[in-house]
């Protein structure tokens, strides 16, 4: 019976072959597969070394949008949406051919965690920045047709940029949102790089990362409640809440932490606000399936076009909130 050590070295052994499967819309480049992120999006801010080089072990990969890594193991767990240990060794084993067992050890914490430092990084650039008011931060969201902001927000106008091809690093100015768990510990911070000028998000390739840990946490606005929406993007999430004004909010920022995301003890009922793509989907039916699992109420609100940031310039807060009224019934009222 095979250790995990054993199955990620043998899923190393083939891991272009891995990354071609699991991961179909990254593209090689060098020794390694790049993607966009664990929900196998176009992009290149998630890179799997292909080759053992400079003592680096194949099949590690950092998401060096969110801080994450693992091995190709963790990446399963990802990708399939999986939880129990047991679940993503047989999935490897199947991917290797090999036949299913009831039962592999030793079992251990999956996926890997930032490091400490990072999350201590987070917090230090939040002391140093300011609130958004008044700044290319309020302009950006206000442009976006948002109306709804919150302590989470604030602005730093030399925040340091580094390219994803290795390139000079630079200082742009951002937004800053601060993560934080359900204990209301800051656990990272999500950098969004703007163009000041045109009161935009940032033409850098990748204009939007995560420094700190994610996994399970979220960017919140508002009170607590029984009730809360969730959904991905704080652009997304801050539309909604210029709906719904009064709704507690949770930005988990990607599709892969949407389903993630650690439910607060004190919520009963879950509204989620989905993307409209499969990577949405499937961040949303996990979320919703977890949190079913648990006793909880759940409703999934599509929008019309991409996200709810699409919906809300193409129609503004009226017509969104008739929609939501819809699914969510007359309680929808009691959050506008």
């Amino acid at each position: 019976m095979q250790s995990a050590t054993e199955l990620s070295r043998d899923l190393a052994g083939k891991a272009e072959a891995f990354c071609r499967s699991y991961l179909p819309n990254g593209k090689l480049a060098g020794g390694y597969w790049k993607v966009g992120d664990t929900s196998g999006s176009e992009g290149q801010s998630l890179q799997i070394r292909l080759i053992d080089m400079y003592g680096k072990k194949a099949g590690r990969w950092t998401d060096y949008a969110t801080g994450e890594y693992g091995d190709l193991l963790d990446m399963i767990s990802h990708v399939k949406g999986l939880h129990d240990f047991v679940e993503i060794a047989n999935e490897a084993r199947s991917f290797l051919g090999q036949p299913e067992v009831r039962r592999i050890e030793p079992t251990r914490s999956l996926p890997k965690f930032d490091t400490a430092p990072k999350i201590e990084r987070a917090r230090r650039l939040l002391t140093i920045a300011r609130p958004i008011a008044g700044t290319p931060a309020e302009a950006y969201l206000r442009n976006r047709g948002i109306e709804r902001f919150g302590k989470a927000l604030s602005y730093h106008p030399g925040v340091y940029y580094k390219p994803p091809d290795g390139g000079d690093m630079t200082a742009e100015p951002a937004m800053l949102a601060t993560i934080t768990d359900n204990g209301g510990n800051t656990t990272g911070v999500a950098r969004t790089w703007l163009d000041v000028d045109h009161g935009s998000l940032s033409s850098l390739d990748e204009p939007k990362r995560v420094m700190g840990r994610l996994y399970g946490n979220a960017v919140r606005f508002g009170q607590k409640d029984g009730v809360l929406g969730c959904g991905e993007g704080i652009e997304t999430m801050l539309s909604v809440g210029s709906v719904l004004t009064k709704l507690p909010i949770a930005a988990c920022l990607t599709a892969p932490h949407l389903g993630l995301f650690e439910i607060p003890d004190h919520v009963g009922e879950i509204w989620i606000f989905r993307d409209l793509d499969e990577a949405g989907e499937k961040g949303a039916n996990t979320l919703a399936e977890r949190a079913i699992a648990t006793g909880r109420k759940v409703i999934i609100h599509e929008p019309i076009y991409n996200d709810f940031n699409d919906d809300l310039i193409r129609f503004g807060t009226e017509a969104l909130f008739n929609r939501m009224e819809d699914d969510f019934g007359p309680v929808a009222e009691a959050f506008r």
